[in-house]
């Protein structure tokens, strides 16, 4: 583009010139593009497919006293009063990624939303569908109920992105009206930021502040190259640290969501560990590097390639991978039914294996049920554990049984403190093996309720009057 011809020509001027000549001379411009250095065509450009993003959702709040939070008060007094619903709203960013008003945006912008519009910089409002929810990459896609031909980004290559690349942030900043802001990329391949379970970001120091959620991080091609997700912050604002979702996993997602409403993965069937300092001196490594294989599920994709236990796996389609973070973020975006190339190191010798792209099988029918009433479990959902449902929740491979996999905000199950992820191993004594049996004990009349469920590998044992 133009304006990155300038700033290129800016810089080799100014790269061209020996240190005392840079300090000494004084160049005097000789046009006006040489004086009016400008980002203004790209947001020129880009602009008109960002949007801003307006979620509402309807939240039931039980009108009770303070005093209805004692369980034996409300078992002399009854309940707390019929629920009121009030309405919530949440204001972000998007960018439309098509011509036909497909949009991408951050998954806890619209979360649990029942109603969605968008507003385009030239001011017209439409509706929107939501098309695909995906929490595990923080990222969503939505779509304009009325057909049109809209103005679109081009989805870029993340890839290709360097440390000190120059950057413009485009959304909605506290609401104020669409904002452009400019950085550089500080830096590649962030996994230490817990804002979803594909950790790998681009961290910039173009200003994000909240409302930019969803928007658009582009390059000097104005190419859409992220999506600004989250901040680190003291105050609230931004200090110059931002996290973008790269434009790798917004195209594996937005490619989803034009094939249906459900993000599928490829699936490893094994459990990674990180390389410390220690084990990479006793592998003979330089350095810390790749990932261990600690677990394989028999017969999973990765025992079949001929993986074992205490193989060092170095690159994906040959891009190196440090943590298993950067390994998910490598294999988990390649598509389905074809074969992901992984570099693995056994002993000394080091050799490409091809490992089968398949999603994680249902051996279990999931059986998903939402248990209502009035027992501890009521506005929670439940599903049978297979391999599918444990990928799909980060469960460990090797579970069983039934797992709790949605709890309703405000809910008994909620108020109880059941999480996602809870497995339920038994009610007042009798064992859960199904779906079918928790809801038979969870419509049980019972005066106390004595449950047993694993969170994060620990057996907790809760009792609770009815």
């Amino acid at each position: 583009m133009q304006a990155k011809s300038y700033v290129s020509l800016a810089l080799a001027a100014v790269l061209a010139l020996p240190a005392a000549a840079v300090a000494q001379t004084t160049v005097v411009p000789e046009s006006r593009a040489q004086v009016a250095l400008s980002f203004a065509p790209i947001v020129r450009s880009v602009a008109p497919a960002v949007v801003n993003v307006y979620a509402s959702r309807k939240v039931e709040q039980q009108a009770m006293s303070p005093l209805f939070d004692d369980p034996l008060f409300r078992q002399f007094f009854g309940g707390g009063g019929a629920p009121r619903a009030r309405m919530e709203s949440s204001l972000g960013s998007g960018t439309i990624v098509d011509r036909t008003g497909l949009i991408v945006t951050n998954h806890h912008v619209i979360k649990d939303a029942t109603e969605v519009k968008v507003a385009l910089a030239d001011k017209r409002e439409f509706e929107a569908d939501i098309v695909l929810k995906d929490e595990r990459t923080d990222l969503a896609v939505i779509r304009i109920r009325d057909k049109g031909d809209y103005p679109f980004a081009e989805i870029g290559d993340s890839d290709g992105l360097q440390v000190g690349d120059l950057v413009l942030a485009i959304g909605n900043p506290f609401g104020v009206g669409q904002t452009v802001t400019q950085g550089i990329v500080s830096a590649l391949a962030r996994t230490q930021v817990g804002v979803a379970d594909y950790r790998f970001f681009i961290q910039t120091d173009a200003a994000i502040n909240p409302g930019n959620s969803g928007g658009a991080l582009v390059d000097l091609q104005g190419r859409l190259v992220g999506v600004p997700s989250a901040i680190f912050s003291k105050s609230g604002g931004s200090i110059g640290i931002g996290f973008a979702i790269p434009a790798t996993i917004v195209r594996f997602v937005v490619e989803q969501a034009r094939s249906g409403s459900t993000v599928r993965r490829p699936w490893l069937g094994a459990t990674l560990e990180n390389v410390t300092a220690d084990v990479a001196e006793s592998l003979g490594l330089p350095r810390p590097q790749g990932v261990l294989v600690a677990a394989l599920v028999p017969g999973g994709p990765a025992a079949q390639a001929g993986l074992k236990v205490g193989d060092l796996l170095l690159a994906v389609d040959g891009h190196d991978i440090d943590d298993p973070d950067s390994f998910g973020f490598r294999f988990g975006t390649r598509p389905l039914g074809g074969s992901v190339k992984v570099d693995v190191r056994r002993g000394k010798s080091t050799a490409p294996v091809a490992i089968a792209a398949v999603a994680a099988p249902e051996t279990v029918p999931r059986d998903e049920r939402v248990i209502e009433g009035s027992s501890p479990f009521a506005g929670s959902k439940v599903m049978n554990l297979s391999p599918a449902v444990a990928e799909e929740l980060r469960l460990s491979f090797d579970l069983e049984g039934v797992v709790v996999a949605e709890v309703a905000p405000g809910s008994p199950a909620s108020r109880v403190g059941f999480q996602k992820g809870d497995l339920v191993l038994e009610v007042n004594g009798v064992a859960i093996a199904d779906t079918r049996t928790l809801v038979r004990a969870a419509q049980a009349e019972s005066f106390l309720w004595r449950l047993v469920i694993q969170r994060n590998g620990q057996q907790v044992r809760l009792a609770f009057r009815g």
